[in-house]
């Protein structure tokens, strides 16, 4: 079965046919879209529903003394958010800038209040739906090794994707952070 998807990766608006790469081992009925997206050569994904939007990579704030994984803030129709240097936050190293580097804007839960966090990614790929039954969970790697983030493995014909859970790639204590800092920049700048 061949999937189609939204043309993200250079902003095209349409569908077309994806190769090998995008197609599902099986075609059940019951499927759920998710963005697929780059980090080095690993392909991660995440659920539709949670992204907001693209952007091209590019004028973002440094803010001083700020996590690493941290690479400063954008302005986006007026409101302030953070991007986040997600292979960087997953332990793969800092990113570095290249052509197909975008920013992709995800609406994570906070205390039931919705914030829009930018996470910074190497290329974004395609839309594509993966059956339920084509997603394993996340593997058991003992106490010592955090997956609370992986909500899931899913299986394509060519491989796997790293399903992530956005809700926990950061601690509470992160997000609530990441708010605040949201609000005070905002309110700096006003």
């Amino acid at each position: 079965m061949s999937v189609t998807s939204s043309s993200t990766a250079n902003g095209g608006i349409g569908s077309r046919k994806l190769g090998k790469q995008a197609k599902v081992v099986d075609a059940p009925s019951e499927t759920i879209q998710y963005l697929t997206f780059f980090l080095g050569k690993e392909m991660f994904a995440a659920e539709i529903l949670v992204i907001k939007e693209i952007l091209q990579y590019g004028d973002i704030t440094e803010v001083p003394m700020m996590p690493p994984y941290l690479r400063g803030v954008i302005n986006l129709r007026g409101a302030v958010l953070p991007v986040i240097d997600l292979a960087y936050r997953l332990g793969k190293g800092q990113s570095v800038e290249g052509k197909r580097t975008c920013i992709v804007i995800l609406e994570v839960q906070i205390g039931g209040q919705a914030i829009n966090v930018g996470v910074m990614v190497d290329a974004v790929s395609a839309v594509i739906d993966i059956a339920r039954n084509q997603i394993e969970a996340a593997p058991a790697l003992g106490g010592m090794v955090r997956t609370d983030f992986i909500a899931g493995i899913g299986k394509l014909e060519s491989g796997f994707v790293i399903i992530l859970d956005v809700q926990h790639i950061f601690s509470t204590s992160e997000l609530d952070a990441l708010a605040n800092m949201q609000g005070g920049v905002a309110n700096a700048t006003a």
